[in-house]
């Protein structure tokens, strides 16, 4: 916890970082250090509005701190797309279906998905280059991140001002506990990040063993019968990548159901998604599995690994809006 006298002299500069790096991708604890700014103006001022002037310089420090590290990867992503989607997913400590989700938010709200995006973990730091990616105008992303770093920056000082006196009985246990009570954290926010960090490399090593390569679906393709390959890619992904491996069906990953009724229990289902790890193509081999489909593999690396290894993937056709209806309802083969 921070002590009245940094939040004095260092209170904007440590919120200013926080934000930064927070924005950048470090796991850094910016709500608790909301908390505790919050806590320690207002026991330092005990009139409402001198709380409230000396609060206001904390959370323009925190819209400048997000707004810088968000630029960053807006710009990253507005360059460099695919590749700055890949970086932020392996930064991200957060589930790597979130991706998708993270996608399928900003098709339904755009632009506005960052005013409430700091809120869900994961969220922002696959959003802004999102945001980016798909040409969202500069103007419009500065001002929607700068709503939604003041929204998230105001909320976790409002809550430090009003439990001020509970919060304060913290700082005094932890005036007397000194630099034992920071190592303490240190150590709680070190293990939290370990344990985030292993149980991710825990999953992609027990999925690695139930996946197919790109070698082995191309030469499952030149026989019969052919195998089917499902595309779980997000719209928005599919904006961004318009090509497909030759053959496969457009399908969405929340109707494995639908999937089953078409092509019965005993043909071979091969998917293949965006996301880190293969993670929602994993999820949907699994859940088709559980519906009795015999054999369904997620394909490592996806389109980009078949394109890798020198197949060609076929350009997708524009869609008209009977066929993005059929997409969202039924199954699209390509």
């Amino acid at each position: 916890m921070l002590s009245h006298e940094l939040i004095t002299r260092y209170g904007m500069l440590i919120v200013f970082l926080n934000f930064l790096g927070s924005s950048l991708g470090l796991p850094l604890p910016v709500t608790p250090t909301l908390i505790t700014v919050g806590a320690g103006i207002a026991l330092t001022s005990h009139v409402a509005l001198s709380t409230l002037l000396h609060l206001a310089p904390m959370l323009a420090a925190a819209v400048m701190g997000g707004l810088l590290g968000d630029l960053i990867w807006y710009q990253g992503g507005k360059r460099y797309g695919e590749r700055t989607l890949h970086t932020v997913c392996k930064l991200s400590l957060s589930r790597e279906t979130c991706v998708s989700n993270t996608e399928r938010f900003f098709g339904r709200w755009g632009v506005r998905v960052l005013i409430v995006a700091r809120f869900v973990p994961g969220l922002s730091l696959v959003a802004v280059p999102l945001c980016g990616a798909m040409a969202v105008r500069l103007r419009s992303f500065v001002l929607h991140d700068c709503a939604g770093v003041a929204l998230w920056a105001s909320t976790g000082l409002a809550v430090g001002a009003i439990f001020a006196s509970q919060i304060g009985v913290i700082f005094v246990l932890v005036s007397h506990l000194g630099w034992q009570a920071l190592i303490a954290v240190g150590i709680v926010l070190a293990l939290y990040v370990s344990y985030r960090y292993c149980r991710r490399i825990m999953m992609a090593r027990a999925l690695e063993t139930a996946r197919i390569s790109v070698g082995e679906l191309h030469a499952l393709l030149a026989h019969n019968p052919r195998p089917v390959v499902l595309d779980i890619r997000s719209a928005e992904r599919r904006m961004l990548d318009p090509f497909v491996i030759p053959g496969a069906v457009l399908a969405d990953e929340r109707k494995p159901q639908q999937i089953v009724e078409r092509y019965g229990r005993n043909r071979t289902l091969v998917i293949y998604c965006s996301c880190p790890n293969e993670a929602s193509a994993a999820w949907m081999a699994r859940r088709l599995r559980l519906a009795g489909v015999k054999l369904a593999l997620p394909l490592t690396g996806g389109v980009e690994a078949w394109r890798a290894a020198g197949f060609d993937a076929d350009p997708m056709r524009v869609m008209s809006d009977a066929a993005i209806g059929a997409e969202r309802g039924t199954l699209v083969a390509y």
